[in-house]
């Protein structure tokens, strides 16, 4: 097969591997237990924390452990405004953005239900925000401001240094998603202004099922947020349950060699990516989605037009690619991130997101763009 699917999860890198498997054959004890196993198993989470907070200029007791960044996302937005709820706070309102990932837009549409304001911002044909429009939206009545970091459908990245300061202006909370940006760009959260930050270890070539949320607790600012899940009390009573030990290990081993291959990966991926759209251009009717300079190296969403995107992948069954977000790409329903940067759904119907990443080759871009190419070439022959 040819993978080209990396923003819906990456191969576990083969060092990630050999740093957990101790924690899966030998090491196997429950960090909650008080005993000689357990102290070996709490000394692995503890290690990784800090290295997980050291990768965002974070403390260790800002880092809590989840399993993925659904449920961080969840925990952040639906946990925050519980205790605002509950501490008195008048501020009802979230503001985010129409191109968000489900698990943000889904949150935030679960809390309008139960009387929050929400406003979900709208983007240019590019898939970026407009920073005076993000400032008549913040005011004194919100809490939060939710803006993914880097577009899971396009790449397409926002400036967040701007966003934050629009909010701590208005007094609420930046937070952001952080899943397609956690070991491919910097994020350091006091030069940014973050407060809440959401990723999982799957993206970076770390294993599926775990995944962290940075929770600022500074002097000048806490974020105060109610658990969701209630038992042990583990992770500072924040998120309860037995600790994936050998997830936690994988998710930090992952995060310390994605930052310290960040630039030669990025550089590599780029000349790939944009090898792969070149090679492209001589094709009518199809463009790139996004924006050209501010897009991860990672992504390249492709519009066919009058080619409906199932059909160019059943006529590609050695090429793994998707329609979208791989949370969505199932629902028959088109591509809510292209529909809100302004494409007709007919046109995000014609459209697939090709992803690489650190151990796609030169020859996989090779062998894609043939069959793309030959795929394309055939369906444009069948009669509608």
């Amino acid at each position: 097969m040819i993978y080209a699917d990396n923003a819906a999860t990456t191969p576990v890198d083969p060092a990630v591997l050999d740093a957990m498997l101790p924690y899966l054959r030998d090491l196997y004890f429950n960090a909650s237990s008080n005993h000689a196993g357990g102290m070996m198993a709490q000394q692995a989470v503890m290690k990784a924390r800090m290295q997980v907070a050291a990768h965002l200029g974070a403390r260790m007791n800002e880092i809590v452990f989840t399993s993925g960044a659904t449920e961080a996302i969840n925990l952040a937005m639906l946990g925050a405004a519980r205790q605002a709820e509950r501490s008195g706070s008048t501020r009802r309102r979230i503001v985010t953005v129409a191109t968000e990932h489900a698990a943000v837009i889904d949150a935030a549409k679960y809390l309008q239900e139960r009387g929050w304001d929400v406003v979900f911002l709208g983007v240019d044909k590019f898939g970026r925000l407009d920073l005076d429009e993000v400032g008549r939206h913040v005011n004194s009545n919100t809490l939060m401001l939710s803006v993914m970091a880097v577009n899971n459908e396009t790449g397409v990245y926002q400036d967040l240094q701007p966003l934050a300061a629009i909010a701590h202006a208005n007094g609420a909370l930046f937070m952001t998603d952080a899943t397609q940006a956690y070991g491919k760009m910097p994020l350091h959260v006091d030069e940014i202004g973050i407060d809440l930050m959401t990723f999982s270890g799957h993206k970076i070539y770390g294993p599926k099922g775990v995944g962290a949320l940075f929770i600022r607790s500074r002097k000048e600012i806490t974020c105060h947020v109610e658990p969701l899940l209630y038992g042990g009390g583990q992770e500072r009573g924040i998120r309860s349950g037995t600790l994936n030990v050998p997830g936690i290990v994988g998710l930090a081993t992952a995060g310390e060699i994605a930052h310290a291959c960040m630039e030669s990966d990025a550089a590599r991926i780029r000349a790939l990516r944009d090898r792969f759209e070149e090679g492209l251009e001589g094709l009518q009717g199809v463009h790139v989605n996004g924006h050209r300079l501010k897009r991860s190296s990672t992504t390249s969403n492709i519009t066919f037009e009058s080619i409906d995107a199932d059909i160019l992948l059943n006529a590609m069954p050695d090429v793994c690619a998707s329609k979208g977000s791989a949370c969505s790409s199932e629902k028959p329903k088109p591509s809510h991130v292209l529909v809100a940067m302004g494409r007709t759904p007919e046109l995000a119907a014609c459209t697939l997101r090709f992803s690489f990443g650190r151990f796609t080759t030169d020859a996989e871009i090779d062998r894609l763009l043939a069959d793309v190419r030959s795929a394309y070439r055939n369906a444009e022959k069948v009669p509608a």
